[in-house]
């Protein structure tokens, strides 16, 4: 048996026994054909001759005008993001079935809200709503694009309808979340999403809310359990790690920090974390190999370079640290502790002038800490500005009801001035705040500069005999002080001597009393105060300005979720779905 195939013929012509027909012919023998026969049988012929016609042809199928044809070619460049493809393809089908195909319009929404055109993505998805109103999916999608567009009533109202048609789809209810988040009412669907699938993203929401609520406990236990549930989770770990190194608790912040560390040595969070606390500790060296490594995940990190400057600072590296810092601040130019911090340095060089107007920054854009008060009113005290220095630390007093350095400092500014009276009111204040943080926590310890200090107020003041600051053991050297500093009472307290040894007054101060941290729609703003000696080279006027030794510099670790509250993190928080 031997096939032929003339000059110029296709295989669709082929003929069988080594004849050929002429068009005429080859169309009544096509046509005695039996539609039963496909183009495999007829190649089966040399095998079973007696069951097929004598002259038999194969030819090809016919294109059937399928709406669905070209899904998969869609789903291929979508994938592989290859928008400008996909799109001519979706062009091309939708004008093919006259804008009937679902798949078609669905993937173009998609591309067009990654592309920031959500007003026209929400009007797709309606589209394909209507054409497949009995679809979960295209609900969720109508209702997520409202969502971005903050529209959260109506979200919900789309995410409901969508909770009928599925009811065990989790991320209906994280959604529903979500949008409750923005109205204040939004713990209850994030707990339903959880019974019904565990998630990571549903644990971080939960345990966002717990701390915008100030429930840090339950936070806490939320994180854990996600921990539980991922382990291997670097977010989930460093997240849990900043909670407890706010609360003071190092050694299970150094665990978590270090299983993120672990499983992602490049973890930017955990490593300025890390870094954070060795600095906390004094390990300046140590912190800055540690921000190295973090210098090349995100060299425009405001935290980061806010960090950098402040170990230059502790190593009393001042220009340096003022160049870090003001990267910082060009970068982030509305964050309060980077003003807060380059005050500070300003206040150390004796640029009295510029750390004014950066602490007056730093105060407006945060008029509720107390500390910033008070250094306001030390520069104020340099540019021989009495009056509203006076006014500064009043208002210092008046906003920080914890702090005794406060209270403190106002009282040895006032007798350097000559109101013995109102120094009286804020050293009994200042004891009485002593005593509440003994109270509280029964292993509270001052350094004994400070203690010093405050016991050479105390004689000027002839009220040493009551001093709360006094420890068994150091009578003697308390009496010693005491008859030092009262054998001139009406002179100026503190010389330069005495500055050059309180460099490291207030550690067991900064080591023990936790900050108030700072929330702003869920980011946790977690800082540290580390101690940062002063230079023995100063020359104060008087020993009110001592208590710039006291303050130590704000360094903090990373905002959680990896961004600055200055730079819109609920954006990332709504590309997480």
């Amino acid at each position: 048996m031997k096939y032929v195939t003339p000059p110029g013929k296709g295989a669709s012509e082929r003929c069988v026994l080594g004849g050929y027909l002429s068009p005429f012919c080859k169309a009544v023998f096509v046509s005695l054909i039996p539609p039963a026969f496909s183009p495999v049988s007829l190649y089966l012929f040399p095998l079973f001759p007696s069951q097929f016609p004598l002259f038999c042809f194969s030819r090809p199928a016919p294109e059937l005008p399928i709406v669905e044809r070209r899904n998969w070619l869609i789903h291929q460049h979508y994938i592989r993001k290859d928008y400008d493809t996909c799109k001519a393809i979706i062009k091309e089908q939708l004008q093919e079935t006259n804008g009937m195909c679902e798949y078609a319009i669905y993937v173009q929404a998609l591309i067009m809200r990654l592309e920031g055109k959500i007003q026209p993505s929400l009007e797709l998805f309606q589209s394909c709503a209507i054409l497949n109103p009995g679809s979960a999916d295209n609900l969720k999608q109508v209702a997520r694009s409202l969502f971005l567009l903050g529209k959260h009533k109506a979200a919900i109202e789309f995410y409901h309808e969508a909770a009928r048609l599925n009811e065990k789809d989790w991320e209906i209810s994280h959604n529903l979340g979500l949008c409750y988040f923005f109205i204040k009412d939004f713990q209850q669907h994030l707990n339903i999403a959880l019974r019904i699938n565990k998630h990571d993203k549903t644990f971080m929401m939960l345990g966002k809310v717990h701390l915008l609520a100030g429930e840090t406990d339950k936070a806490i236990e939320v994180y854990r359990t996600a921990v539980e549930f991922s382990p291997e989770n670097t977010e989930l770990l460093s997240t849990l790690g900043l909670l407890f190194l706010q609360l003071g608790k190092y050694q299970k912040a150094f665990e978590h920090l270090g299983n993120a560390l672990t499983f992602d040595p490049n973890n930017y969070k955990a490593i300025l974390a890390a870094g954070s606390m060795m600095q906390t500790h004094g390990d300046f060296d140590v912190a800055m190999n540690k921000y190295r490594v973090a210098a090349c995940a995100v060299p425009e990190s405001p935290p980061l370079w806010n960090n950098i400057g402040m170990c230059f600072f502790g190593k009393k590296k001042y220009v340096a640290a003022i160049s870090c810092l003001k990267r910082a601040h060009y970068m982030s130019p509305f964050d309060w502790k980077v003003l807060y911090n380059l005050g500070l340095v300003h206040l150390t060089m004796q640029q009295y002038a510029s750390a004014f107007h950066f602490l007056s920054a730093a105060i407006n854009l945060n008029p509720r800490m107390g500390e910033l008060y008070m250094l306001l009113a030390v520069a104020l005290t340099n540019l021989e500005d009495v009056e509203n220095a006076t006014r500064a630390y009043e208002q210092a007093a008046t906003i920080d009801e914890s702090n005794p350095l406060v209270n403190l400092n106002f009282a040895i500014f006032l007798y350097n001035h000559g109101d013995k009276k109102a120094t009286l009111d804020q050293y009994q204040e200042m004891e009485r705040k002593v005593n509440r943080l003994r109270d509280n926590n029964g292993n509270f310890e001052f350094d004994t500069e400070l203690m010093d200090m405050a016991q050479k107020m105390g004689a000027a003041l002839q009220v040493s005999e009551g001093l709360v600051w006094t420890k068994p053991g150091k009578d003697s050297k308390s009496n010693g002080n005491s008859a030092a500093a009262a054998k001139a009472p009406g002179a100026p307290l503190g010389t330069n001597q005495a500055l050059g040894q309180a460099m490291s007054s207030a550690a067991s101060y900064n080591k023990n009393v936790l900050l108030p941290t700072a929330c702003w729609l869920g980011f946790l703003l977690l800082f540290v105060l580390p101690l940062t000696k002063t230079s023995r080279t100063m020359r104060p006027r008087s020993v009110s300005h001592l208590l710039l030794n006291y303050t130590a510099p704000t360094i903090y670790p990373p905002v959680l979720y990896g961004q600055s509250v200055a730079n819109g993190q609920l954006v990332n928080v709504h590309h997480q779905l």
